[in-house]
């Protein structure tokens, strides 16, 4: 994969949301002039379509006013169910229903612009921007300033608002999966057994919780307003406030567990929920920290690394440090260092989920490019 930051080719990108799309372009990991802000106009295909076609001709001819090169792709995320390496989108789309009978996006935008489309889906594009230009590259430096030989190559992202969306990322190379259908939302709910996680693990359940335990019935508190409430800036319940912030962190955390123990790399958490990370993280943690039981009476750990909150600089010094030692090598005065201590780290996105799926997308185009 090249330098990001070196290279000068420029991708066009997307925001696609189903109120509005945010239409941009990107070179060197950075983007380029002033964002366009458009209507979706979703319900309607033809208008849908008219507005990508419209938001991609005014970057572009913004592009060429500025003295800038020809660009190189068009990147960008799409919500699903969708085959994105076809670049199809189709099926259940609450917020884009003109396209559940399917439609060829990609294809069409490559008909009319002459460059290559490329469409993913925005959790496995959040994964890819971390682990290119966030989190992966931030704790292996840090490992490596502290001098720890501990180096991560596998990276697995998670979104926390509308949705529970997740991304993964397997030495350097981002799991599209063969169905395009790498996704957590659908595991089975540990506290609303018969439903779906994430009805416990979005905007949607700090809602739901915060009036169960709170008795406060008023449709127009969001999240942002409950975590004023937890922070004791907004008038209301501060313990139920909290309580469903934590309460969504634990049952997070048994995605995660489950995500950890089949991958084996770093989490990294973005979103606009985790803006309340201070109560959210401990329920995460408390979760993939637990215990689980055997049939033959033994107790063992929930997930088999070790977890640490990378976030913390104390667990960090810790998590570097590990439990290096020498071992002398049979039948020689050799020594090799041995580490035994198997661990990963959890922690926030520090450049957020927006910039990390903008940065996805541009390395995605650029990566196929050279292929």
């Amino acid at each position: 994969m090249a330098d990001l930051k070196n290279d000068s080719r420029i991708v066009l990108t997307l925001d696609a949301g189903g109120t509005n799309m945010v239409f941009g372009a990107m070179k060197s990991g950075e983007y380029l002039g002033e964002p366009l802000t458009l209507p979706s106009r979703a319900a309607v295909l033809d208008e849908c379509l008219q507005t990508l076609v419209e938001g991609f001709t005014r970057i572009e001819a913004s592009l060429k006013a500025a003295g800038e090169a020809e660009p190189a792709a068009i990147s960008f995320a799409f919500p699903g169910p969708a085959d994105y390496p076809n670049g199809i989108i189709g099926g259940y789309l609450p917020n884009f229903p003109s396209f559940r009978d399917g439609v060829a996006l990609g294809p069409f935008l490559q008909e009319k612009f002459g460059i290559p489309v490329f469409i993913n889906n925005d959790g496995d594009l959040y994964a890819y921007g971390e682990a290119l230009g966030g989190a992966l590259p931030e704790v292996n430096a840090r490992l490596e300033a502290v001098g720890s030989a501990k180096r991560y190559r596998n990276l697995i992202g998670y979104t926390l608002g509308t949705g529970l969306g997740i991304g993964t990322v397997i030495n350097g190379r981002l799991n599209r999966g063969d169905n395009s259908c790498v996704e957590t939302f659908c595991l089975p709910n540990p506290t609303l057994p018969g439903y779906i996680i994430e009805d416990s693990a979005s905007i949607r359940a700090v809602k739901r919780v915060y009036r169960q335990l709170s008795g406060i019935e008023d449709d127009t508190l969001e999240p942002i307003h409950i975590a004023q409430i937890a922070n004791g800036q907004h008038p209301g319940d501060v313990e139920a406030a909290q309580k469903a912030f934590s309460l969504l962190g634990e049952t997070a955390g048994e995605a995660m567990a489950i995500a950890v123990t089949l991958i084996d790399g770093l989490i990294v958490i973005g979103g606009g929920v985790m803006n309340s990370y201070q109560y959210i993280m401990p329920g995460i943690l408390k979760t993939m920290r637990s215990t689980i039981r055997t049939i033959s009476g033994d107790t063992i750990n929930r997930v088999q690394m070790k977890v640490y909150n990378l976030d913390d600089e104390a667990e960090f010094a810790e998590f570097a440090r590990g439990d290096a030692r020498k071992l002398s090598v049979y039948g020689s005065r050799r020594e090799v260092m041995y580490d035994p201590q198997k661990r990963v780290g959890v922690m926030r996105s520090k450049i957020g989920a927006s910039k990390a799926i903008s940065l996805g997308a541009y390395a995605f185009a650029l990566s196929e490019l050279d292929r």
